[in-house]
């Protein structure tokens, strides 16, 4: 059998459905506009447009038997973008994924990608404006996201940025209350009452199967845990919950602290932790004596006074009680106070830093890279403020804010002239990712180091394609939520397929071109060379088993100022809702599934095939109602119906539901691709298109949980 690139991306996506390996593979089939090239998830060859006039010339597309008017963007002789022609008779402006993808792609070589990316980087450091370089990666754990945040360093640019996720807002938690930089784990495990503040825990939370073992063991095995959920609509995890409780959008963090309430007012606290290792409780107690009786939180979030009451007490009674925070599947930053709020709980029942508990995660220690080496343009750049405003005296303790990227290049045209963008799509993933992807055409250059051809790859100048993850190295630092710290190492299991090259490499290619103390900062003479020396002594035992696992957790002390828990008790501000509700009197609510990825990953088709028919029909998606609602504003059962929101309007169809609260929409995220392929493309409607961005009032992270809405019969 001959395996050419269709016929491998096939064969492996086949296997993987029998085997259950090679979920994230795709075969992607992009239509170019002159017809000689068919995309898939890895290209041989790396695109790169002219240089010279921008110009706009109005044309006729020729893709499908529709011939929409079009306007395409050149500059030179090239075409750099496809828009709908505003005014033609067919389509008015108007413009689908396969008319937006039509511009054709020219390979060049390697040496030609790298010659052009260091060209356009050197006139920037020449001219003193290395600091309008950002750089958007996945996350900052690892090797090779380092690697990524070491050039920035070594360049001279402080706009190091990484994607949003729970992550942001669980390590400022664990800063604040504990003193530590890490990341939270959660000892689900050896928990007999996990109450779960809207965490899609078998939903694809934290590391999914993992976390869905865990779920096995409380219902069958010795390890039994009662399990409660609090979210407005019925997910799996709700259902497959001892207790679900339907709350009203946007008020856990009250419910947190009724339950503190309770368990404080009741003496069902563990008075030996809270005395001996805390500080603050005094005014934490305050807090929530004065503002939060059951009564006043029963009326906030539309759950019963008894109900309250009775969970207070249940969860603090137990004998390993845990609260997990982490909105579905922890893929936004979230609000911080509501953070702070469910630790306090953890810390009530002196549950951190023990069996069943709340965990402060250390990594696996590895070696240390020696110091960047900067001369004097990369310290004036790194001198410069951050361009989403992070660190700065307004948002002092955010380290990242990457939902500003589509206000900074919005509202600031040229502060960025080059982005790079590595294991991200935020084109996609970002809080109002239509504005940003608008935003894009603004920035002169953009890179992209993806191994797909997502939607912040399509529109980017020049892909420089990494290896996939099953032909490279490469380390894995503990998975999100895991109290155990594991080290784990990505090895090749196949041949390199097609020509890519391992990102970390690229980059200290980059490094090299660039030379001087850039180059210097890099004295690897490859990754795998800067792997292996980073994992120093646990190098052989990785290359053997293929991971690191330390049996011990984080002492049961805390690296505070006061060398104890520290209790949050500012004033709350709860974060509403955008939109006014006499114009939009419904909450729409983005509803997160196991089938479904929405991260910087797209769903592969045998996923989507996986879909409920009151999920998604064709290309068009269902947003979940109650009955009442329904009946409140005519909608029926498979019918269509206009979605609009501060933030713009989609066609969705109605599924009536008694899983949802009434008064609340719920749709879907993961879907409206414009990347990808013809089996996810076009689907359906990016529900982050539709959610704008509510910051936080305590960290300036994005903390949008909803937004008002209406739907409308058509």
């Amino acid at each position: 059998m001959k395996l050419d690139r269709r016929g491998f991306i096939e064969l492996v996506v086949g296997a993987s459905i029998g085997g259950g390996t090679g979920i994230m593979l795709s075969p992607l089939n992009w239509k170019l506009m002159d017809d000689i090239a068919i995309w898939t998830q890895n290209w041989p060859w790396t695109p790169v447009p002219e240089t010279g006039e921008v110009t706009t010339v109005d044309t006729v597309c020729n893709l499908c038997p529709g011939g929409c008017g079009i306007s395409v963007r050149k500059v030179g002789n090239r075409a750099t973008k496809i828009e709908g022609r505003e005014g033609y008779p067919v389509n008015d402006g108007g413009i689908c994924p396969l008319g937006a993808a039509g511009l054709p792609w020219q390979k060049v070589s390697w040496d030609e990608a790298i010659g052009e990316v260091v060209e356009r980087l050197f006139v920037l450091r020449k001219s003193g404006q290395s600091h309008k370089v950002a750089c958007v990666v996945g996350s900052d754990r690892g090797t090779v996201s380092q690697l990524f945040a070491r050039f920035m360093q070594a360049y001279g640019s402080p706009n190091f940025i990484r994607a949003a996720s729970a992550e942001d807002t669980n390590e400022l938690a664990v800063r604040l209350t504990q003193g530590r930089r890490g990341s939270v784990g959660y000892d689900l495990e050896n928990a007999d009452f996990v109450l779960s503040f809207g965490s899609g825990l078998i939903e694809g939370w934290g590391a999914p199967v993992r976390v869905i073992q865990a779920y096995s063991k409380w219902r069958s095995g010795r390890k039994k845990a009662r399990v409660v959920q609090i979210e407005p609509r019925l997910s799996n995890t709700a259902a497959k919950a001892d207790k679900w409780y339907p709350i009203n959008p946007g008020t856990e963090t009250a419910l947190a602290l009724g339950l503190a309430h309770v368990i404080i007012k009741e003496g069902l606290y563990d008075t030996a932790f809270v005395m001996n290792h805390t500080a603050g409780f005094s005014a934490f107690r305050s807090l929530v004596m004065d503002g939060f009786s059951p009564q006043d939180v029963s009326e906030t979030t539309g759950i019963e006074t008894e109900k309250i009451v009775g969970l207070a007490r249940a969860f603090a009674k137990a004998r390993h009680p845990l609260a997990v925070w982490g909105r579905g599947k922890g893929t936004v930053s979230g609000s911080l106070y509501e953070c702070l709020a469910v630790h306090a709980l953890n810390a009530l029942v002196g549950n951190l830093n023990r069996p069943g508990g709340l965990w402060a995660r250390p990594e696996v220690a590895v070696g240390q890279w020696p110091a960047v080496a900067q001369d004097a343009v990369a310290r004036r750049g790194n001198a410069m403020p951050r361009l989403d405003g992070a660190g700065t005296s307004k948002f002092s303790l955010a380290q990242y804010r990457p939902d500003e990227l589509p206000r900074i290049v919005k509202e600031n045209p040229g502060a960025i002239q080059v982005l790079l963008v590595h294991e991200a799509d935020p084109c996609f993933t970002s809080m109002e990712s239509d504005v940003l992807a608008e935003a894009l055409e603004k920035i002169p250059f953009v890179v992209s180091f993806s191994t797909y051809f997502d939607e912040t790859a399509s529109r980017a100048h020049l892909i420089l394609p990494n290896h996939h993850y099953l032909e490279r190295w490469e380390d894995v630092p503990t998975p999100i939520g895991l109290p155990r710290p594991v080290l784990g190492v990505r090895r090749p299991v196949v041949e390199k397929q097609f020509d890519t090259r391992h990102a970390g490499d690229t980059v200290m290619a980059l490094a090299a071109g660039l030379g001087g103390s850039v180059a210097g900062s890099f004295p690897w003479d490859n990754y795998e060379s800067l792997l292996q020396s980073t994992m120093g002594s646990l190098w052989e035992r990785l290359n053997e088993t293929g991971y690191v696992a330390r049996s011990g957790k984080t002492p049961a002390t805390f690296a505070t100022a006061s060398g104890k828990f520290e209790f949050y008790a500012g004033a709350y501000e709860p974060v509403e809702a955008e939109g006014d509700s006499a114009t939009y009197p419904l909450t729409l609510i983005p509803v997160e599934l196991m089938r479904l990825p929405d991260a910087a990953v797209g769903s592969p088709p045998f996923c989507t095939k996986t879909l409920e028919v009151t999920e998604l029909k064709g290309n068009d998606l269902f947003v979940q109602v109650n009955p009442k609602t329904g009946l409140d504003y005519g909608l029926a059962e498979g019918r269509y119906a206009k979605l609009e929101t501060p933030r713009g309007t989609a066609r969705v169809l109605v599924h009536l539901s008694e899983g949802i609260m009434p008064g609340v929409v719920g749709i879907p995220k993961g879907l409206g691709h414009s990347g990808y392929d013809e089996y996810l493309s076009g689907k359906g409607v990016n529900a982050n298109s539709l959610l704008g961005i509510v910051h936080d009032p305590i960290s300036g992270l994005c903390a949008t949980w909803g937004i008002r809405a209406k739907l409308t019969s058509v």
